[in-house]
């Protein structure tokens, strides 16, 4: 084999091992986008129970009156 197709199956091997990681990252980045997704939604869940939490209109959250 001579230097050039040495040099030519070093690069095409280059170019599969490139090409593998690239996957795998690209693989990491949509399930750690899918997980970031959930996180937000439990995140607008837990704040909207806060919310309705803090609204005095609901009796249970009321104190009970200054004679009991």
């Amino acid at each position: 084999m001579n230097s050039h197709e040495a040099r030519l199956e070093d690069l095409e091997t280059r170019a599969a091992y490139q090409e593998d990681t690239i996957q795998q990252l690209n693989d990491a980045l949509v399930r750690q986008q899918h997980r970031m997704d959930q996180l937000e939604g439990m995140l607008r869940v837990l704040i909207e129970q806060l919310r309705t939490a803090d609204e005095p209109d609901d009796p249970l959250n009321e104190p009970p009156p200054p004679h009991y």
